[in-house]
């Protein structure tokens, strides 16, 4: 058995998360109430009892998926004495896979991401943007139809999910040219999503920038677990090499079906993701239906291992 950890991004969040964690350990309740203190925000109170629009404002979306996600690694690591052969996260979920490996911790990585969801959304400016996941069409096909459509109107595949679900980005014209193109060239649906910009993509290249200041003010130490980077979906122990990464991730494809078959190439069997929801698990399915996948949103999900790892 060799397992790999995984971390899931933005648009995992919901009204209630992380509350089972927060009750039961007063160390995570501290966490959450020094950052809001720290930052003025009420995102305790947004994570446990919403409205679901603010709780879906990047700039707490980001910090509440994080500290959920950590919550839970946190957890089963109280119950289970396994170590990864590598991490890796999906975008946001890097971070967590950072603090997973050591390379950050906790506190640090939810300032950074705060930050990193404010950069995100002040530098869209006034560019009329859209995003939209494709599906049903080989990731290869869409790349050259952002690239047609890109001669006229900026836009690029951005989530390489699944061999059949690709994200796009870019000006709202782009990316409702290359969603027609898709659908006339076989895709079962283009779905537009809603988001506050354009993400990973050079239209907020003014994000990395500023992304790249703000973590230059703190350390990134040298990891424990090698972290499988989005941006070139090869692993590192390297902290220096992490943040630099991060700061080009912002504005780069998020390789993610990559990232996974070279996880799987190295040798993983099974693979456990922490944090919100199912989302990565569902997507890794779709890459390789031979793994075996856990998720941990909830404290109770621990239990489903206890044959795996006992």
């Amino acid at each position: 058995m060799k397992i790999a950890f995984v971390f899931p991004g933005q648009g995992a969040q919901y009204v209630g998360m992380a509350q089972d964690y927060i009750s039961e350990d007063k160390a995570a309740r501290k966490t959450l109430l020094d950052f809001d203190t720290a930052h003025g925000t009420e995102l305790y109170k947004v994570m446990l009892e919403g409205p679901e629009e603010q709780l879906k404002q990047t700039h707490l979306t980001q910090p509440a998926i994080l500290f959920h996600s950590i919550c839970a690694l946190r957890k089963f690591q109280e119950r289970y004495a396994v170590k990864p052969a590598f991490v890796a996260g999906h975008s946001l979920g890097e971070f967590s896979a950072l603090v997973a490996s050591g390379i950050l911790n906790v506190e640090d990585a939810m300032h950074i991401v705060h930050k990193r969801g404010e950069y995100m959304i002040k530098a869209v400016g006034d560019i009329p943007f859209a995003m939209a996941a494709v599906i049903g069409l080989d990731a290869d096909a869409i790349t050259a139809i952002c690239q047609q459509v890109s001669e006229q109107d900026m836009v690029q595949a951005v989530n390489y999910n699944t061999p059949v679900q690709t994200v796009i980005s870019g000006t709202k014209e782009g990316v409702r040219k290359a969603s027609e193109l898709a659908k006339a060239q076989g895709a079962k649906r283009a779905i537009p999503l809603i988001v506050g910009g354009p993400f990973h993509t050079p239209l907020i290249e003014k994000a990395s920038s500023w992304l790249i200041d703000e973590m230059g003010r703190f350390s990134f130490n040298q990891g424990q677990i090698p972290v499988v980077s989005n941006l070139d979906a090869r692993p590192s122990l390297d902290g220096t090499e992490a943040r630099d990464k991060l700061g080009k991730q912002i504005i780069s494809p998020v390789r993610w079906v990559e990232s996974v078959r070279f996880m799987i190439a190295s040798g993983v069997t099974h693979f456990i993701e922490f944090g919100p929801q199912r989302v990565l698990s569902g997507m890794i399915k779709n890459i390789d239906k031979e793994r075996r996948i856990y998720s941990i949103d909830h404290i109770v999900d621990l239990a489903e291992l206890e044959a795996v790892l006992n």
